[in-house]
């Protein structure tokens, strides 16, 4: 059965960039009413980075900032002109030379068939293509992870944090643009899917790539970084070998576990066992968002699958003892969750 395709509308980071009297802004209440006054309650909180917010740090915010802007720049580089000549190749070679790229700018990578429910059935994000139907039809997907240091996301909800998760989306686009534009050197199209200018739901295709499972708070957990891992997505036509879709046991231990729900400043990842997969509330996670000043991040900081200890553990999940050991040695050593107080030197 084909999954319901997301649409990019509904998506809160669309939501809070209609402001009262645009054309978008209209649309979407006149469509959705009942989201109207709450929307509208979270845009008018102080923005991310801004004063009043419970982190705020007049020198840390326009670092951080300045990081959004460019890659707000980089949006109009996702897509471009493809090469005349083609240079052929077998699946298997130019997906292992793809990989090998991506590797060595620091990324891990895998392949994927794409499928019409890994697309967003409309635009929304941006003024100039809000409502537009996605029609894309890449054949395959190349998706990414970067990691982000664990020293700076574990001092969740700080300035600290929001600066890893900043630098992981550069770091993501880099590789995605790079890795595009290569392709289209190649003589086949390709499209980079980075922050803000995605047309993809990347977990989906990031699990479907085998790096990792969906976990309780709805991000990709990988067996490698845990849940301290920023995504990236190519879509292209040329012809590449897929992974397999992998079984790690991840998501039994996320059943099992829950400390990401049970830290949650908002109340907003569920408690309860999964069905389908696990939807985090989008308002009450952006409400703390909007309360703190950063994009929070205990979540990923109390992922036991983020921390150290889960060493020695990685490729164990499949095996139910293995589970139950690693919760309570995990329990053991950080307690609710492993949250490092002392600020850095560059926070000060």
């Amino acid at each position: 059965m084909v999954s319901k395709r997301i649409d990019e509308r509904d998506t809160i980071f669309a939501r809070m960039a209609y402001r009262e009297g645009t054309l978008q802004y209209e649309d979407y209440y006149e469509r959705n009413p009942e989201k109207k006054e709450e929307d509208d309650r979270l845009r008018a909180m102080p923005g991310m980075c801004s004063p009043g917010t419970g982190t705020y740090n007049e020198v840390a915010a326009p670092f951080v900032e300045a990081g959004f802007s460019l890659l707000g720049n980089m949006r109009s580089l996702a897509e471009g002109e493809v090469a005349p000549d083609r240079i052929e190749m077998t699946p298997e070679k130019s997906a292992k030379k793809i990989k090998a790229f991506i590797e060595y700018l620091g990324g891990k990578g895998g392949m994927a068939l794409m499928k019409k429910e890994f697309y967003y059935s409309h635009r929304g994000r941006h003024p100039e293509n809000y409502g537009e139907e996605v029609d894309d039809n890449h054949a395959y997907a190349i998706a990414y992870t970067v990691e982000m240091e664990r020293e700076m996301i574990n001092r969740a909800p700080n300035f600290e944090e929001v600066i890893a998760v900043t630098k992981g989306y550069m770091d993501a686009a880099v590789i995605g643009l790079w890795i595009a534009a290569y392709i289209r050197g190649l003589g086949y199209d390709a499209r980079a899917h980075v922050d803000g200018n995605y047309t993809v739901c990347a977990p989906l295709v990031a699990r479907e790539a085998g790096l990792g499972d969906l976990g309780r708070h709805g991000l990709l957990v990988t067996e490698a970084e845990g849940s301290r891992v920023r995504l990236g997505v190519v879509t292209t036509n040329l012809p590449m070998e897929p992974d397999e879709r992998v079984y790690t046991g991840i998501q039994e231990f996320c059943e099992d576990c829950g400390v990401c729900a049970e830290n949650c400043p908002g109340k907003a990842i569920p408690k309860g066992r999964k069905v389908d997969r696990w939807q985090t509330d989008q308002e009450k996670c952006y409400e703390i968002w909007k309360k703190v000043g950063t994009d929070c991040g205990i979540c990923l900081s109390s992922c036991p699958l983020s921390q150290e200890v889960y060493t020695h553990y990685r490729g164990k999940l499949k095996n139910q003892d293995a589970r139950k050991k690693f919760l309570e040695e995990s329990k053991s050593l950080y307690g609710r969750r492993n949250y490092i107080k002392k600020r850095l030197d560059i926070m000060k």
